[in-house]
């Protein structure tokens, strides 16, 4: 049961990347009126798959598995990280590309 909370993380980050990129694929269209919903996704979908980590990083403890906590817990940083900066930076692309588009 618990494994699925890292599968649920990897899917939920891939949501969070993909939903901007969708919002950037659209900007072409004249239809502009679900590029907030989708960023707010995306940035909930990260936030909820760092919490899904947490959460396991706490079963993990809580087992007292050590040896996996001193194996995984490098590997997930950076994956975290990298998941939290590419999220804000494609958000932070998507904000400026629509401002621009929503103020012609």
């Amino acid at each position: 049961m618990m494994g699925l909370l890292n599968l649920g993380s990897l899917v939920l980050g891939l949501i969070a990347w993909v939903f901007p990129i969708v919002n950037l694929m659209q900007y072409k269209n004249h239809d502009h009126w679900n590029w907030v919903p989708l960023s707010i996704i995306s940035i909930s979908a990260c936030a909820v798959s760092l919490y899904f980590q947490i959460i396991y990083g706490h079963y993990l403890v809580n087992l007292e598995d050590w040896s996996d906590l001193m194996d995984t817990r490098g590997a997930v940083m950076l994956v975290s990280s990298v998941l939290l900066i590419v999220t804000i930076i494609l958000n932070a692309i998507t904000l400026m590309v629509y401002r621009d588009k929503m103020r012609k």
